[in-house]
């Protein structure tokens, strides 16, 4: 691995140490407007159960805390100064009961199955070991007619080129990629 590489994996891949702190800081920026994008794209509503996997400094966490008034928001991150970051920004949320945030894996979300009505992930697909996989798990923690929105920036380095088809063989249907500006994102319903 190049050091470009490591570095850039501790700031943003895996965050760890100060170098996972500064990335955080420039994620919560450069997040932002990809994941309330995402969030209009989804159509959350009011009582929407709703999971962010890999939620990075918890910048879109809160976003859907204030739209989702009588529902309920979970996270989930593989990276221990993530999951401080966002609950120090989600801090009033959580005590209320309406934010979780979790420390995890994709592979193996900490849920039920069925309890989601819509998942969402930015910028985090190209980082997962196993993207099936993940999808797979995301697709068993959704309810029947969840809806699934996976956003990403120009610097997320993943390609628009096999979203869709990656989405079907993880079990989802109606999948699509749009775009906006130099944002995309792929969607799809589980069945």
């Amino acid at each position: 691995m190049s050091i470009m590489r490591a570095i850039l994996m501790r700031m943003f891949g895996r965050p760890r140490g100060a170098l996972g702190r500064l990335g955080g800081l420039v994620m919560a920026r450069m997040n932002a407007d990809c994941g309330a994008w995402v969030v209009e794209l989804l159509e959350v509503g009011p009582t929407d159960r709703m999971l962010e996997v890999g939620f990075g400094p918890g910048v879109v966490v809160q976003h859907l805390s204030q739209l989702v008034s009588a529902g309920h928001v979970a996270g989930v991150d593989a990276s221990q100064v993530m999951v401080k970051q966002a609950r120090a920004r989600n801090a009033t949320s959580i005590r209320d009961g309406r934010v979780e945030i979790r420390y995890g894996l994709v592979e193996a979300l900490p849920f039920d199955d069925g309890c989601f009505d819509k998942a969402l992930a930015i910028n985090s697909l190209q980082l997962w070991p196993d993207a099936i996989a993940g999808l797979c798990e995301i697709r068993r923690v959704m309810k029947s007619g969840g809806r699934i929105g996976l956003g990403f920036t120009p610097y997320s380095g993943q390609a628009k080129e096999g979203l869709a088809a990656r989405l079907i063989a993880a079990g989802f249907a109606d999948a699509r990629t749009v775009e906006k500006d130099r944002l995309f994102c792929a969607l799809a319903t589980k069945p």
